[in-house]
């Protein structure tokens, strides 16, 4: 289901009649031109998705008289279809407008082209169908590398991220991040809209993030492309010191590559994040560090065996 009114204004319609919904039922990011219904085909009609009505099929509508025009919206109009828009600007027919009334089905006008209104609006279907869910964590921007940093309440997040704005970094979400798959390999992430922008830090209280460092140290959204798991350090615990063997953490059906960092007197966690947004970055590039460090280090004990 989607927001009748939020459908509208986000992609640039007017409402050409009254209607008593207030929610579109859509489930599905594609659309369908009518035409071939139109002309009476009905098998495998598309009935579920957003109606697009183009020049061809409004100049096919207009070329009927209207006593063979009815009976064919009538029809066309039976199926429980979400919504009509016709582009270009197009005024659809009295009839159409007045069978649509009769079925409560809304009729949008959109000024723009066919071709280009479609593709808007499969992106914006897209958007707002995409599975998501809410986790615990802050987002924030390194270097372009999206980063959501999880770990227990009152673990240091928060204050990592203000390190990172600092140095130079973008927040995006901090304590819940809505995230959403965009599709079957990336996930995106972006903030409630009522706490966008605002962070809260243990002692201080909550603050305005955009107020106090600038435009330039928010985002709105980004891909999320790794999660940095931060814990207190655990004496007796072996820690990853090499990297050779990558860990993933699933979201939404996405592995995401993760790493765990353990806090600890000391240690300045946000170079280490910049450091691992980095060597993330290398990763994608081709380029693994441990991978080539095991391989110089191999190939030295070889040449070693070699001589002896």
């Amino acid at each position: 289901m989607i927001d009748l009114e939020d459908f509208r204004t986000k992609l640039g319609l007017e409402l050409l009649g009254p209607t008593t919904k207030k929610q579109l039922d859509i489930n599905v990011t594609d659309i369908n031109r009518p035409g071939m219904q139109f002309c009476g085909f009905y098998e495998y009609f598309a009935h579920e998705r957003v109606q697009v009505i183009g020049k061809v099929e409004m100049t096919y509508l207009e070329s009927l008289e209207s006593r063979m025009r009815r009976p064919v919206l009538e029809k066309y109009m039976s199926y429980p279809i979400p919504c009509i828009i016709t582009c270009w600007g197009m005024t659809p027919p009295r009839d159409l407008l007045e069978i649509a009334r009769a079925h409560d089905v809304p009729v949008f006008q959109s000024k723009l082209k066919t071709t280009k209104f479609s593709l808007q609006a499969i992106m914006y279907l897209n958007r707002v169908l995409a599975p998501h869910i809410t986790r615990h964590g802050v987002l924030v921007d390194v270097y372009g590398v999206g980063i959501l940093l999880t770990g227990e309440s009152g673990v240091g997040k928060s204050e990592n991220a203000i390190e990172l704005l600092k140095r130079g970094h973008r927040l995006i979400a901090d304590d819940a991040v809505d995230i959403t798959r965009t599709s079957a390999h990336s996930l995106r992430g972006t903030a409630p809209e009522l706490i966008r922008y605002y962070m809260e830090l243990r002692g201080i209280g909550v603050i305005d993030v955009r107020q106090l460092f600038g435009m330039s140290a928010v985002k709105e959204s980004t891909r999320i492309d790794m999660i940095i798991n931060i814990e207190q350090w655990k004496d007796g615990v072996n820690y990853d010191r090499i990297g050779l063997d990558d860990q993933y953490s699933t979201i939404l059906d996405v592995e995401v590559p993760t790493v765990t960092v353990p806090v600890k007197p000391g240690r300045n966690l946000a170079i280490i994040i910049e450091v691992a947004a980095l060597n993330n970055r290398q990763k994608k590039l081709g380029y693994n560090a441990a991978q080539e460090f095991t391989r110089q280090i191999n190939a030295h004990f070889e040449a070693e065996q070699a001589v002896w």
